[in-house]
């Protein structure tokens, strides 16, 4: 998002009416994950039915751009990553990043994509003020891959026992550059460039309108970063912009055509996707029901106010003057039919070499989890959800002589409330996957009682380095196994009961 300031931003959504609206605007839409959501109409005669598709711009994991030999580094110093291409400088030419081509087959093969042996670049032609060719590299006649799915799951009404699994079309995947980042300073009125980010790979995954809610919009690309993590396409971290996500959302009545859309941009949150499609359902339905329009317009989602403001406005064609880029040939993929025999292999992208080397993708990961550990299917998402859990649980299981149906109670339970309300990852848990197996077995050998174990765990949480029979001696928590014992300590009470 480019704007001189955030001032003007607002100066303009006021001026249009687009102000953040009162708080009973900014309930969530309801989703029917059986059928789709229909919100009905303040009349109650005429439903409305939500229509929404992503854009999905995820930074390939390579250690170099697209296009240039330039290191690709999170939060390095502004500049430093800058070839002379990368510059604009005269006479540069772009040279294809191998790793980025086959990052892109890769996650079109794990979308069920048709994989284009022969696709093209393009140039568009649209102001980029931080891209100093003034044009980005993408792909928009003939991208790398086409017409693919992506399955994903949801809960009915939040209740995690009850899900549904939905299917959202994948319209194409195409490389392109990123472009740099303009660092705005009102305080001097003056704008920043820094393009250690510009010319970086990029797989533009485009989602077609299949989707009727924010939670539906979330649960797909909360899978689809699973998948690209899984694959290492991609490390995905929305927080450090790996992942950004741009919502289209529109309304209509059954029957009718589809309303006209509008683009929120540049979304990096699962949660704030989530927040922001429904907020922009809700806000076009009550406009429309008010006598008013919908423009076509690029807005922003406001986290802390919770709400979409106006950008930019999009009426009329958009000229993005795409045209075939000159300097770069057509990009020939190959498969095991097509290779010829006197190919270098090292040269060319081979796609059923690729296919062979596909790891498990989430959905069987889970399937093998249910059937390998006798777990819920509810469990199993919560276990990939989470960054390096599922690791976790499998460490336990096989260091504990308990059964996997009562140790994903405690990871699930326990670990994972604790970690949440602490705001910590797995990684780094005070207790580890071998502290816990320990106590586990403690448990679950009758040497201590299941109240006796939670109160092991609360000093296991401490990260005094103590092991947990220590903490069971030191608090002289065992349970006593001998009946010679348990009868003189009940004949003592009922001695000092007489004496009393």
């Amino acid at each position: 998002v480019v704007a001189r300031s955030c001032a003007g931003v607002w100066r303009r959504a006021w001026q249009r009416g687009g102000g953040c609206p009162a708080p009973r605007r900014q309930q969530a839409v309801a989703c029917n994950a059986r059928g789709g959501a229909v919100p009905a109409g303040k009349s109650g005669l005429a439903p409305w039915v939500p229509v929404v598709g992503l854009e999905i711009h995820a930074q390939i994991s390579s250690n170099s751009k697209l296009f240039s030999g330039s290191q690709v580094q999170f939060a390095a110093p502004p500049n430093p990553l800058v070839s002379f291409f990368d510059a604009s400088l005269p006479g540069t030419l772009p040279v294809i990043n191998r790793r980025c081509v086959e990052a892109a087959v890769m996650t079109g093969l794990a979308l069920n994509c048709s994989i284009n042996k022969k696709s093209l670049f393009d140039r568009k032609h649209y102001f980029y003020a931080d891209l100093p060719a003034g044009y980005q590299i993408t792909q928009q006649r003939v991208p790398i891959a086409v017409n693919g799915s992506l399955s994903y799951s949801l809960c009915i009404d939040n209740k995690m026992s009850q899900m549904v699994t939905k299917t959202v079309r994948i319209k194409q995947i195409q490389l392109e550059q990123d472009s740099g980042k303009s660092l705005h300073d009102d305080t001097r009125s003056q704008t920043l460039v820094d393009l250690n980010r510009a010319g970086v790979g990029l797989m533009e995954v485009v989602m077609e309108p299949d989707m009727c809610c924010g939670e539906e919009a979330a649960a797909a690309v909360r899978e689809l970063q699973l998948i690209l993590q899984t694959l290492g396409s991609s490390q995905a971290v929305m927080a450090e912009g790996q992942l950004r996500v741009d919502a289209n959302v529109s309304v209509h009545h059954p029957g009718e055509p589809y309303g006209v859309r509008t683009e929120v941009k540049n979304i990096n949150s699962v949660r704030f996707l989530a927040k922001a499609v429904d907020y922009e359902i809700q806000r076009q339905i009550e406009e429309l029901e008010n006598g008013g329009t919908i423009l076509n317009e690029t807005r922003a989602f406001d986290s802390k106010l919770g709400c979409t403001v106006p950008m930019r406005d999009k009426e009329g064609k958009q000229d993005y003057r795409f045209m075939p880029e000159p300097n770069l040939p057509p990009l020939i993929l190959y498969d095991a039919k097509s290779l010829p025999a006197n190919m270098n292999h090292q040269q060319v992208v081979n796609i059923d070499w690729i296919r062979e080397r596909l790891p498990d993708l989430p959905s069987v990961k889970r399937a093998k989890l249910v059937e390998q550990y006798g777990i819920l299917p509810e469990h199993s998402f919560t276990l990939l959800n989470e960054d390096g859990l599922t690791e976790f649980f499998e460490n336990v299981v096989k260091e504990t002589q308990m059964k996997p149906k009562k140790v994903i109670g405690w990871i699930l339970n326990d670990l994972l409330s604790y970690l949440k309300q602490h705001s910590l990852t797995v990684k780094e848990s005070p207790v580890s996957s071998f502290l816990l197996a320990d106590l586990l077995n403690l448990l679950e050998k009758k040497e201590i009682s299941s109240t006796a174990a939670k109160q092991v765990l609360a000093e296991l949480w401490k990260g005094e380095g103590k092991s947990p029979l220590e903490i069971v001696k030191e608090k002289e928590l065992e349970l006593i196994q001998d009946q010679k014992e348990l009868e003189q300590i009940c004949q003592a009470v009922i001695d000092g009961q007489k004496n009393e």
